[in-house]
C-alpha cells in the first residue's frame, strides 16, 4: 500500500473513474493518504463524484510516473468519521482553503478490495492486492 500511495504522491495527479447510469466519469484527484491502514482520498459530499461514489461505489484509479503507470480497481467507502478528515486535511493543507472537518461537505472515502497493476514499457505488469 505504501508503494501506491508514493506512486499517487510522486505522480502528483491521478484520475479517478466512477459511473453515473452506465456513463462512465473520469477527473484528475491529488488527495491521498494511509490513516488506519486504509488508502483514502477526499472529495466534497456536494459534488457529482460523491454522488456517484455513494451510488455506486466501483472505481478504477490511473496514473503515470516516469514511463511507468497504474491501475487500480476498487470499492470506495464513505468514512464519515471527523478524525478521518482531519487526518486528511492534515496530510494536504492546501484542501484547508475549500473544507473543514465536520463541515457537513468535507468526504473522507477509503479503497477496499483493491487490486492495483503497475505497468511499463518493456516491463512485466506488476500486481499488488491490498
Amino acid at each position: 500500500m505504501e508503494e501506491i500511495l508514493n506512486f499517487l504522491k510522486k505522480a502528483g495527479v491521478w484520475y479517478l473513474a466512477t459511473d453515473e447510469d452506465g456513463q462512465p466519469k473520469v477527473r484528475p484527484f491529488g488527495s491521498q493518504m494511509i490513516y488506519k491502514g486504509k488508502l483514502y482520498f477526499e472529495t466534497g459530499l456536494k459534488k457529482n463524484v460523491a454522488k456517484q461514489l455513494l451510488k455506486n461505489p466501483k472505481v478504477e484509479i490511473c496514473a503515470m510516473l516516469d514511463g511507468e503507470w497504474l491501475r487500480l480497481t476498487a470499492e470506495a467507502v464513505h468514512d464519515p468519521d471527523i478524525e478521518a478528515q482531519k487526518a486528511m486535511l492534515e496530510t494536504i493543507p492546501e484542501l484547508k482553503k475549500m473544507y473543514a472537518a465536520g463541515d457537513g461537505n468535507t468526504a473522507v472515502f477509503y479503497l477496499k478490495n483493491t487490486k492495483a497493476v503497475l505497468y511499463g514499457f518493456g516491463k512485466e505488469p506488476r500486481t499488488i492486492n491490498f
